[in-house]
């Protein structure tokens, strides 16, 4: 279905450190950038802790949001430009999808809570049906906005989210193992924590996309920048995301959650100073305004009230979070896990709960999936579209991308604090405490 689409009078620039000018043609584009719901990302960080071991990293959601958005734009401008459907069934880019597009690439992230994936972790929340409640409910400006382009808009926008969009171009343009939403983050986490192996050919790569039917597809004569970006990709994963400190602070900010959620569930946490902010989610009784209230600014400041708190743990805990105190870790495999219980129990016999002061953190990524038919579900897998018009899957013709295929890559550890490093004469450190310090000297404690 074809939109009336109002245009800006005159176009809008975002200055971006990323993607230099980001153009704003749209007044829907412009009027959801501005609406509450949208401006809350500001407070909510994209890394979340991160920003405890790589210090630049304290650019928001509401950058990278933009930022998916513009490469989203410029991937319909090639697409019209370059590959304009000529008939209903050519598989080709038919414009009308854009606005659809655009809009789904700009709010793909207006569900994200404080500190993102740790609060989801905690009190049951998934990010994906927010921003699909957001998108839909008539209690929100995003929805209204949308609403005045077309009544079916809102719900075209959240089904993209939700990959049930019938256009698989534009579904794979959002999500997918090349998508503008994983290109911006990997470039923009690149830019803001200062590594430089995070930097891939963007513009070659938008050049190299093409439509089709089933999605979309690159030239064969982009498959190094392709390579490249996966290998980009790999290597954040590991160097970055996957940091054992910024997962040390996870663990505590955890922790410290889990705490506050347990006093309350025992009638202990009403005893000091709670606003309604997060009676709701410990209630788990939350609907569309509890949970736009929340950012990562009213847990810090609740983390700040909790410093005073008459509870021990709590009042530990929130110190340690906002005072970058994380906790130590070890890596582990299958032939030492059998030490991890005996392990807790020695942190909990030196005075720390082992409830609240060990965890194990597993992290793992899946650098390129290949498809099988095993699978119940597969990632799309990326195809390259041949001089002859053939296509073939990436991994076939790529040894590089071939030894990352279906090979999980990241690790285990076991995060506990850091005073249990030091020298100990007590008793309470038996065999096992010995045997895993001995773990502890041949692998390095970061």
């Amino acid at each position: 279905m074809a939109y009336e689409i109002e245009m800006l009078p005159k176009e809008k620039v975002f200055l971006d450190p990323v993607h230099n000018y980001i153009h704003i043609q749209h007044k829907v584009i412009l009027d959801l950038i501005n609406s509450k719901e949208f401006q809350r990302l500001r407070r909510v960080k994209q890394l979340g802790t991160t920003s405890f071991t790589f210090h630049g990293a304290e650019h928001s959601r509401f950058t990278h949001s933009i930022g998916v958005y513009d490469i989203t734009r410029q991937i319909c401008d090639n697409f019209q430009r370059n590959y304009p459907s000529k008939n209903e069934n050519d598989g080709l880019w038919n414009d009308d999808e854009r606005i659809v597009a655009l809009c789904a690439a700009l709010l793909h992230d207006v569900g994200h809570g404080p500190y993102s994936h740790t609060f989801e972790h905690i009190f049951d929340t998934d990010h994906e049906k927010w921003t699909q409640e957001i998108i839909t409910s008539d209690k929100t400006e995003i929805n209204q906005i949308l609403k005045k382009v077309s009544p079916d808009l809102p719900d075209k926008v959240a089904s993209v989210i939700a990959k049930t969009y019938p256009n698989p171009q534009v579904v794979q343009m959002i999500s997918s193992q090349i998508d503008a939403d994983r290109m911006d983050y990997l470039l923009r986490d690149a830019y803001f924590t200062g590594t430089e192996y995070g930097m891939f050919d963007l513009k070659r790569i938008l050049r190299m996309m093409r439509p089709y039917s089933q999605g979309i597809v690159f030239d064969a004569s982009g498959m190094h920048a392709v390579e490249d970006y996966l290998i980009c990709r790999y290597q954040m994963y590991q160097q970055v995301y996957f940091h054992p400190v910024s997962r040390g602070m996870e663990v505590v900010l955890t922790k410290l959650l889990k705490r506050a959620k347990d006093l309350f569930d025992t009638n202990q946490l009403e005893k000091f100073e709670l606003s309604n902010f997060l009676m709701p989610f410990f209630r788990n009784d939350v609907d569309i305004d509890d949970y736009l209230r929340l950012d990562d600014g009213i847990l810090n400041t609740y983390f700040s009230i909790w410093q005073d708190s008459p509870d021990a743990i709590l009042r530990d805990l929130s110190s340690r979070f906002l005072n970058r105190k994380p906790f130590k870790s070890v890596e582990y495999s299958s032939d030492t896990e059998h030490l991890l219980p005996t392990l807790a129990n020695i942190v909990e016999n030196a005075g720390f709960e082992k409830n609240y002061y060990t965890s194990t953190n597993t992290n793992f990524d899946l650098p390129y999936d290949i498809y099988d038919p095993k699978k119940q579900k597969n990632r799309t897998q990326i195809e390259l579209v041949q001089a002859d018009g053939t296509f073939i899957e990436l991994s076939t013709v790529s040894p590089l991308v071939e030894a990352l295929s279906g090979r999980f890559t990241g690790d285990e550890r076991f995060y506990f604090p850091k005073s249990m490093l030091k020298n100990q004469t007590n008793d309470i450190f038996n065999d096992a405490y010995l045997e895993f310090q001995s773990h502890i000297r041949n692998n390095k404690i970061i």
